[in-house]
């Protein structure tokens, strides 16, 4: 423990003293992308390569950070190129076959994987962690907003764009908290020590990564054993794995409508969602959600319960959570008239599915809901097809496009078209290709009444276009 404390302070050294080279393999994940804003902030050359640009990487490269789209080591910028004064950061999604990333493993450079920076930068503060299947982008930038707009503050490293603030780097030197979003992925939230965490939710996922659902719940409980004693663990009720909390660390649970902490008079109507929250720090009552669907109040109710463990009070709670914006790609509505609604949802697992279009239908009740889903990744789609058949058939009508694959190559026999043949046989439902989506919405447009696109691949890049069809219908 202490050569591991002494390496933090090392760390910390490097990038605020020394003003240290950093570049960054898959520089236009979402997660890779705060560690950049953060590092650029502190005075550091920030550069990297990413596959393919994107609205982000434009951002990144606006705010001065130094990027490219090949993999190419002779693209690698002269600032990186001495391995005494630079820190190389890589993201697991990016392949072993990789050209830079063996450059640079070649001549002996130090090469990290984004958790374990991120567990460096936030081992020194009190950690506010979201962990979690789905949820956990949401219940992180509510929070962080929330302490943001109190007395206490935090910094925070959030895994989507909070729209209150348009960044997912958020720095504040005076404060002692950072929230951060822990990710199961490949284990990295292994290397966060949280003073609290909340855990959303624990649907097997990343299979790829963990096998069998048993190793994935196994997952969450060696997180909850690294709960720092004196913090605090809050857990969703009704999920199923094996809490292991050191000696000190408080425990609680919460869900909509049981736990410690809880909703009470929850009135839904009229695209407003307001509720009493029921807390043993302090009720407070009538709290309107800023972003009102439905599984807000839960992720509204484990980010309150961390922003009271932080010293937030009754009424900074009520105001900021009414002024919440919201997540890009997180319930992000595009179009809001009484006569039509469009969004963009992240959800790309069949449970976050299931609540995203039940969420839906309980804020507009009676309108004819449909979705363009593109599945992500080919394993999962493998794994969970007829979880995701049953999903969607909650739908009125289903526009399915073919897998995107992200960091993977295809699987025989694996397509969209698995779970197209499993979808409800009385619901309207189309394949397509990406390339002719435009050109379907453009037939279709007149038809829609409420419609998402659901996924967490590139179509929601066609939602401008779809929203000017949408418009001109």
């Amino acid at each position: 423990m202490q050569k591991q404390r002494l390496g933090t302070r090392k760390h910390i050294y490097i990038t605020r003293e020394m003003k240290k080279s950093f570049f960054f393999l898959g520089a236009g994940g979402i997660g890779m992308s705060a560690l950049e804003r953060y590092f650029n902030t502190q005075g550091c050359f920030v550069a990297g390569y990413d596959k393919t640009p994107s609205e982000l990487t434009d951002a990144l490269e606006a705010e001065g950070i130094c990027l490219h789209f090949e993999d190419n080591p002779e693209l690698i910028p002269d600032a990186c190129r001495d391995a005494q004064n630079t820190i190389v950061v890589y993201t697991p999604a990016i392949p072993a076959d990789s050209r830079e990333l063996a450059w640079f493993r070649e001549r002996g450079f130090e090469v990290m994987k984004r958790a374990a920076v991120l567990g460096l930068l936030t081992r020194e503060k009190r950690g506010l962690c979201a962990a979690g299947t789905h949820g956990k982008t949401t219940t992180s930038a509510m929070t962080a907003h929330l302490l943001r707009e109190s007395k206490g503050g935090c910094s925070a490293f959030l895994g989507g764009i909070a729209k209150n603030y348009g960044t997912n780097c958020l720095i504040d030197a005076q404060s002692d908290y950072v929230v951060i979003e822990a990710d199961e992925f490949d284990r990295s939230f292994y290397q966060l020590r949280p003073y609290a965490t909340v855990v959303t939710s624990a649907d097997a996922d990343h299979l790829d990564i963990y096998g069998t659902e048993e190793a994935y719940l196994e997952s969450f409980s060696h997180y909850t054993s690294l709960i720092q004693p004196g913090g605090a663990l809050i857990v969703h009720r009704g999920l199923r794995f094996e809490e292991r909390l050191q000696e000190g660390v408080r425990r609680y649970d919460y869900s909509r409508t049981e736990g410690d902490f809880h909703a009470e008079n929850i009135r839904i109507g009229g695209g407003r969602i307001v509720f009493d929250f029921v807390s043993p720090f302090g009720n407070i009552a009538d709290i309107e959600l800023g972003v009102p669907v439905s599984i807000n109040i839960d992720n509204g109710i484990a980010a309150m319960a961390l922003a009271q463990l932080a010293g937030a009070d009754a009424e900074t709670i009520r105001r900021a959570m009414a002024t919440y914006s919201g997540v890009v790609r997180r319930f992000d509505f595009k179009i809001r008239r009484d006569d039509l609604v469009f969004l963009s949802d992240y959800a790309h697992h069949p449970a976050e599915i299931r609540q995203s279009i039940l969420s839906l239908r309980e804020v507009f009740d009676g309108r004819r809901v449909a979705a363009i889903f593109q599945p992500h990744l080919y394993t999962r789609t493998r794994d969970f097809y007829p979880d995701f058949a049953d999903a969607l058939s909650l739908l009125d009508e289903v526009i399915l496009l073919d897998i995107y694959p992200a960091r993977e190559e295809p699987i025989a026999g694996v397509t969209s078209q698995l779970i197209y043949d499993r979808l409800r046989p009385e619901m309207k439902k189309t394949m397509t290709e990406k390339a002719k989506l435009l050109d379907l919405v453009r037939e279709r447009a007149a038809d829609f009444d409420v419609l998402v696109v659901l996924g967490a691949g590139d179509a929601d890049n066609l939602c401008p276009e779809i929203t000017d069809i949408l418009l001109a219908r």
